[in-house]
């Protein structure tokens, strides 16, 4: 199992893209502007997309990628989400005014996207590789996602603050190889980080004391300009894990 790391930010500017990871060269975990990078040949390989949630930062390619493989495939690429997210979806962007729905183009018989309604604790096994949608804790409907491989398994906590459910989650599971964690804001942001539910250094450290697994740790959604911060207090504050963060275009292989 291969994961390409196409966005990892928080935000945008020179360099930076939003979230979208790629496992293999079929699934994508959410479709930030980060699926942009892609050449158009490796664009077709996508069938599958896990969204985490229906913020703009992680679903803005999921139109335009519609789009650009409209006419290409025989078979929809499936969208997977939670019902409340796909409701979002078409509601607010596949509704003919922000974009064309491309789940009823050509027609409704064949179209160009399927959406595929998934419950939290839900897995679905793609090509030998298992892959569980996970509650978490955000201001909108969220969740992140686990994918067990044959040779190991890697853990997206999608967007999210303080809970449980991620973490029991993963003690689940016999081992977790690599965990892709986020960390928005920096410490001296705490107050913004309860409100809009994202981890701060100080709330992921208290939280990872309930992970009984040593993965390999990869931030990610840091706030644009405060990259370097943030990841100096997560080294400080979890001194006992491996913390690494992305840049982008990083390869993972298990």
């Amino acid at each position: 199992m291969q994961i390409k790391i196409l966005g990892w930010s928080g935000g945008i500017g020179a360099g930076l893209r939003t979230t979208s990871f790629l496992v293999d060269d079929d699934v994508l975990i959410d479709a930030g502007t980060g699926l942009g990078d892609l050449p158009l040949n490796q664009m077709t390989g996508i069938r599958h997309i896990f969204i985490t949630h229906s913020h703009m930062d992680h679903i803005v390619g999921l139109p335009l990628l519609a789009d650009s493989m409209f006419g290409v495939h025989e078979e929809p690429i499936v969208i997977h989400a939670q019902e409340k997210t796909i409701k979002a979806l078409k509601a607010h962007i596949f509704n003919w005014v922000i974009w064309p729905d491309f789940s009823e183009l050509p027609n409704k018989d064949n179209p160009c996207i399927r959406f595929d309604v998934m419950k939290p604790g839900e897995k679905i096994t793609i090509r030998q590789r298992e892959i569980e949608m996970i509650p978490v804790n955000h201001t909108v409907p969220s969740v992140g996602y686990c994918v067990q491989g044959n040779r190991g398994a890697v853990v997206f906590s999608g967007d999210t603050t303080t809970n449980d459910t991620l973490w029991s989650s993963m003690n689940k599971y016999e081992k977790v190889d690599l965990f892709f964690v986020e960390s928005a804001f920096a410490n001296l942001d705490l107050e913004i980080s309860r409100i809009s539910k994202h981890y701060c250094p100080q709330l992921l450290a208290t939280d990872l004391k309930k992970l009984n697994h040593r993965p390999e740790i990869w931030l990610t959604h840091f706030k644009p300009g405060d990259e370097n911060l943030i990841f100096q207090e997560c080294v400080d504050l979890m001194p006992d894990f491996s913390i690494n963060r992305l840049s982008g275009g990083e390869v993972f292989k298990l």
